[in-house]
């Protein structure tokens, strides 16, 4: 039997038989949950073939230009498919932008001038922002130019302090930042009808605030994008779910045309702004990266629920919970301690296909205020849209598993994980047997 095969073959790869046969149990009751998830994609699939179909994508899109990039007939085409897929008016897709953090700086320095402010209404941004706001003293910030930041923070039961919000509005407030995923936080991600009741609320205060959203791990998950709902920008990196896997570097930018144009302007030069920047060899990867990223999301979203179901059985604190709607591919699951977050990383990263001979420890990464220990056996160096894991090892000790370019690999990651931690004691078989 088929199933005899699909269990032999686990258990070469070193999964233990309880822990497959946990994991079995647990995938094969969230059937109703898998049909929901290719509904999605199927429609997201066809919205992005809609937006090439409209904008007659062709072989001389994917050739590419040198140099100058005068003229680039596969770079234009691709900003208007990307700005029809995402409802703007205008978008910058770009190689030249590094990786996520590049874009939401790009975005923040090219919309803001001395003397604003930047207001996030959201709590604390991710760790690599802290430093391109000036929360920590960096080169280059946004505080050393005389940007000035505040923040209001969730309620405890992660609701917006609309009362909060509202007092910090003040003449200075030009850009409110919203990031949808959690980032190294322990607060629910924010589903895109949250986003514009708070993008409402907020205009409402100050109508000409431009409303830009970090919408990071969120594309594709839902049937809905912030830029649907009134954000005046949406920002992401190509190595997370729009380039599908395939994208080799690069980030976008989509909205309002006036705040593209600034973004253009500061990745670039002033007086040259979209015209220039050469696309080399890279459009083939965007393009057909876009086109596998509605499947390849849905893909990351089955690992994250199974993955949210599995550890919740087990006992472990997890965010969102097994049965929550999904607003991202981002899984958190805490341990309350560093061998835990450890052991799941160093899981996740034996069932690479890449680099699975690898044994990941914890590091000071740049622009962490902490050891960090990321799980990352990817074919694109940092995609965290293929199977990846990673955390802080600081309390609460949670770690965020996210990627899985099949559903597949993302199912055999997380039972790998757990394999890991069976085998450091942290996971006990009798329990697991308890629960078969």
């Amino acid at each position: 039997m088929i199933s005899d095969y699909k269990k032999e073959i686990y258990q070469k790869l070193g999964i233990s038989e309880e822990v497959y046969e946990y994991g079995e149990k647990v995938w094969n009751s969230l059937s109703s949950r898998w049909a929901q998830i290719d509904e999605l994609s199927e429609y997201n699939q066809l919205k992005v073939i809609g937006a090439m179909q409209k904008n007659q994508v062709s072989e001389a899109c994917l050739l590419g230009t040198t140099g100058y990039g005068y003229n680039d007939l596969g770079r234009e085409t691709l900003e208007k498919v990307y700005a029809d897929v995402f409802h703007t008016q205008d978008a910058l897709v770009r190689p030249q932008i590094t990786c996520g953090t590049h874009a939401l700086a790009l975005a923040l320095m090219s919309n803001l001038r001395p003397g604003d402010e930047l207001l996030s209404p959201v709590g604390k941004p991710y760790d690599t922002l802290e430093e391109v706001i000036g929360i920590r003293p960096s080169k280059g910030s946004l505080a050393e130019y005389g940007i000035h930041y505040t923040q209001v923070d969730l309620l405890p039961d992660g609701g917006f302090d609309y009362d909060g919000i509202r007092k910090a509005i003040n003449p200075q407030t030009k850009l409110v930042t919203i990031q949808r995923s959690k980032g190294y936080q322990t607060r629910p991600t924010l589903s895109v009808q949250r986003i514009g009741e708070l993008i409402r609320f907020i205009k409402e205060q100050k109508p000409d605030i431009i409303c830009m959203v970090d919408n990071c791990y969120g594309e594709f998950t839902e049937r809905e994008e912030p830029s649907d709902v009134g954000a005046d920008l949406v920002v992401g990196s190509l190595i997370k779910n729009p380039g599908g896997g395939l994208a080799p570097i690069g980030g976008y930018l989509a909205g309002r045309k006036e705040c593209i144009e600034n973004a253009a302007y500061r990745l670039t030069s002033p007086g040259l702004g979209k015209e220039v920047g050469a696309s080399l060899t890279a459009l083939p990867a965007f393009y057909q990266g876009l086109f596998l990223a509605p499947s390849v999301t849905a893909n990351a979203l089955k690992a994250a629920i199974f993955a949210a179901n599995l550890y919740e059985g087990l006992g472990f604190s997890v965010i969102p919970d097994g049965k929550e709607p999904r607003h991202d591919i981002i899984q958190a699951v805490t341990f309350g301690n560093p061998e835990g977050v450890i052991a799941f990383c160093q899981g996740i990263q034996q069932a690479a296909a890449v680099d699975g001979h690898v044994t990941p420890e914890p590091w000071d990464m740049p622009g962490y205020d902490s050891p960090v220990i990321m799980a990352a056996g990817a074919f694109v160096s940092g995609s965290s849209i293929e199977l990846s894991a990673d955390g802080p090892i600081k309390p609460p000790y949670s770690v965020y598993f996210q990627g899985g370019l099949t559903w597949q690999h993302g199912k055999f990651g997380i039972m790998k994980s757990m394999q890991k931690l069976v085998e450091k004691g942290i996971i006990l078989k009798d329990f697991i047997k308890r629960n078969l």
